[in-house]
């Protein structure tokens, strides 16, 4: 009796070694499984690019050169739309809902962004006005503007100069760093390297425009007084800080009479506006028309060549100084 108890006790101890052998194992196993599905998330979050949604071209140009492959941006403008007058359509507003990032010009460039932000559900969107902070000059309405011009009292055109470009692109720099803390340094690296290039152009501007003695510009609209001042250029604008506005008769003598007393030789006109009001005065004074790029959108031909701000500033300056010479 006590030999069959003895092996029935051997027996329950090799039983018991081997269940608590098994739950050992099944229980490493699901730590694993655990550890392994924390890594993954981890992975999966650090790996997730930001979604980035820009109000117009300029802007949009900044995140790409600054974000790289760490995020996505959007723009919200299309290709070879004049974004003065555009409105977001409702597919626009049901994208932002799930965005990270909304960029925008500010100074009254997007009449639509209180009304927009203020309807969105996401309240974890982060608003950047990339001009905030930027010195701003003032701008005057011209007669015949759409009703909002009246509201407008600076020139939002801030990103025609190189230096308030670069430092638009600082904002979003200085965003997605926060937003995102582990590409911290990548973006500073991106930043880093884009903003050389601004002060390399912002140099050749300088150089080459400074020799010039003439200093007068006839454009198509006030968008260039960044530019100007930045460079001691003198713009003449035949329309006023909305690209579609029209002149009136008078506004158009005045511009003839200029052009003429000056001996300008070159009537600058844009891409995304008709050239109609520019071309008339050239005929009258006998001068030839040329694109001076305002840079508030490209064409999809220009996208597709790769065309960018800076290669687009840099026919900018190509032109100004055939211009002025």
């Amino acid at each position: 009796m006590k030999k069959i108890f003895k092996i029935l006790v051997v027996l329950t101890l090799i039983l018991s070694f081997t269940a608590c052998s098994k739950q050992s194992k099944v229980n490493s196993i699901k730590s694993t499984e655990v550890v392994t599905e924390n890594l993954n998330k981890k992975n999966d979050s650090k790996n997730k690019k930001l979604e980035v949604y820009t109000s117009f071209y300029p802007l949009y140009d900044f995140a790409v050169k600054v974000g790289g492959d760490k995020v996505h941006v959007t723009n919200l403008v299309p290709a070879g739309t004049e974004p003065h007058d555009w409105e977001p359509a409702t597919t626009d507003i049901l994208s932002l809902e799930k965005g990270d990032i909304l960029i925008y010009n500010g100074v009254g460039m997007e009449h639509w962004i209180d009304q927009v932000t203020s309807s969105l559900e996401n309240e974890s969107l982060i608003l950047v006005e990339a001009s905030k902070g930027l010195t701003l000059l003032e701008g005057k309405a011209e007669d015949g503007e759409k009703e909002n011009s009246e509201e407008i009292t600076a020139d939002p055109h801030v990103w025609l100069s190189i230096r308030n470009a670069k430092k638009e692109m600082e904002t979003i720099k200085d965003t997605f760093v926060k937003a995102d803390p582990d590409n911290a340094a990548y973006y500073e690296d991106n930043f880093n390297k884009n903003a050389a290039d601004f002060e390399t152009l912002d140099t050749k501007f300088k150089d080459e425009l400074s020799a010039l003695t003439n200093k007068d510009i006839v454009v198509a609209h006030q968008a260039f007084a960044y530019l100007c001042a930045d460079y001691g250029l003198n713009q003449i604008a035949i329309e006023g800080l909305a690209a579609d506005s029209e002149p009136d008769a008078k506004r158009m003598a005045e511009i003839i009479d200029f052009a003429r007393s000056k001996k300008i030789k070159t009537i600058f006109f844009e891409e995304l506006v008709s050239p109609k009001v520019a071309e008339a005065i050239a005929s009258e004074i006998g001068a030839k028309t040329e694109v001076l790029n305002p840079l508030e959108g490209l064409t999809q031909e220009q996208i597709n060549a790769g065309e960018d701000y800076l290669s687009i500033m840099d026919k900018n300056l190509e032109v100004l100084v055939s211009a002025l010479k």
